[in-house]
């Protein structure tokens, strides 16, 4: 919810299956439930929130994947093409469990579950 509904469009042009929270969930909804329904669902989060992130790489969890950002501006116009082809050099890694973070400059990926391979 912290994201425009813009950014779908940009997302969608290129080919990606995105939808708006607010298309499938309510407004308030708690984290929890956003991250239970990707995860059901086969999808990642987007977002600017650093929780769903962090929340998810503390965790053993390899699912949803998170793509978060960490940049001066959101706008959809502004970083929409930016998001999308990092979605697309990620594609493998977001579909096995991954944090994807697109800052200025630079993007980082991290899969997700490394706790668990760490203490294995």
């Amino acid at each position: 919810m912290n994201l425009a509904p813009a950014r779908v469009p940009y997302l969608q042009s290129p080919g990606h299956d995105a939808v708006h929270w607010s298309e499938v969930g309510a407004e308030d909804a708690p984290d929890t439930d956003i991250i239970d329904w990707a995860r059901s669902s086969g999808r990642a989060v987007t977002t600017a929130d650093l929780d769903f992130g962090i929340a998810l790489a503390r965790s053993d969890a390899t699912a949803p994947s998170v793509i978060q950002l960490r940049t001066g501006a959101t706008l959809p116009g502004r970083v929409g093409p930016v998001v999308a082809r990092a979605i697309d050099g990620a594609r493998a890694d977001l579909l096995s469990g991954a944090l994807l973070t697109i800052e200025t400059g630079r993007v980082r990926l991290r899969p997700l579950g490394l706790d668990r391979i760490d203490q294995a």
